[in-house]
């Protein structure tokens, strides 16, 4: 057998088992998350058609996904034998299984730091509240792209994912408070009160600042100065222009209204949309740039 052969045959050894270690993994997270929330999952989804929980739980699924991606590229390997496949799905599953445990902490975080007025479960499990169900699901995709891109490369290992992850939460607790700023309405209190639309705004941009800080994690690790440092950069240079893309937005995108009024008094779902995509596709941008 030729080596070229017997190494695409190997390749496909390793797909099925990373494929078969994705389903595990999922599974593994779901109950993770019923095990580490006062509700039962099943029960909100299929009895009580529960759609902010299901909303959360996409964000939450997506999250595993990103962190599973990132885990799972590593560097090419100029031989794949059983020692490789082994090694890369134990690897992976170690990295995906830490990540899920850093994200289920991020929701805690979410409920006592970015939307703090207020519980998350209540307004979720009693309300049904689908704007906090939305906020939830941008800190989970948010939260699971700075885990992706701690995971992401070479040099670093479950110290630096773990330092990278605390400080991605942190930068989305201050740019929380910052938005929460730059409105002219109280984001707590219109989310609080089943303002879709708000949620899905703040919820979208959550996930901008995300891409962003996925951006400054990963790749290999050098030194704790220079990942650091990029790091830094990154998360101030986000807080500053996310804010002056939402003003440009309001008035090059919808100049004859205002995205405020939109959002606070018409509760209108488009235009947070047209916000969130804008947020997420200039953050896309900026990491293109920056690579």
């Amino acid at each position: 057998m030729e080596i070229q052969e017997l190494y695409n045959i190997n390749q496909l050894f390793l797909d099925i088992g990373l494929l078969i270690l994705f389903f595990i993994l999922i599974l593994v997270a779901k109950i993770l998350n019923n095990l580490l929330t006062p509700y039962c999952v099943d029960t909100e989804l299929t009895q009580k058609d529960n759609n902010a929980l299901s909303i959360s739980l996409c964000g939450y699924f997506l999250a595993i996904t990103f962190i599973f991606i990132g885990a799972m590229l590593g560097p090419d390997h100029d031989v794949v034998n059983m020692e490789v496949i082994k090694y890369d799905l134990i690897s992976t599953a170690k990295y995906v299984l830490v990540g899920m445990v850093l994200l289920n902490m991020s929701r805690i975080i979410n409920d006592k730091l970015i939307l703090y007025k207020f519980s998350n479960v209540k307004e979720i499990v009693q309300d049904r509240n689908a704007g906090t169900g939305a906020v939830q699901f941008g800190s989970y995709i948010a939260s699971g792209l700075i885990i992706a891109g701690s995971v992401h490369g070479e040099g670093g290992g479950v110290v630096t994912t773990i330092i990278f992850f605390a400080l991605g939460q942190i930068a989305l607790i201050i740019f929380s408070y910052i938005y929460n700023v730059i409105t002219p309405f109280d984001i707590h209190k219109e989310i609080e009160e089943d303002n879709v639309a708000a949620g899905v705004a703040f919820g979208g941009t959550l996930v901008a600042l995300g891409i962003v800080l996925m951006s400054a994690t990963s790749g290999n690790f050098y030194s704790w100065k220079e990942n650091l440092t990029l790091f830094a950069i990154n998360a101030l240079l986000i807080c500053i222009l996310l804010p002056t893309i939402r003003y440009l937005f309001d008035k090059l995108i919808i100049p004859k209204s205002s995205l405020n009024h939109e959002i606070s008094q018409d509760k209108n779902v488009g235009a947070a949309l047209l916000e969130a995509i804008m947020a997420m596709s200039v953050a896309g941008v900026l990491c293109f740039i920056a690579n």
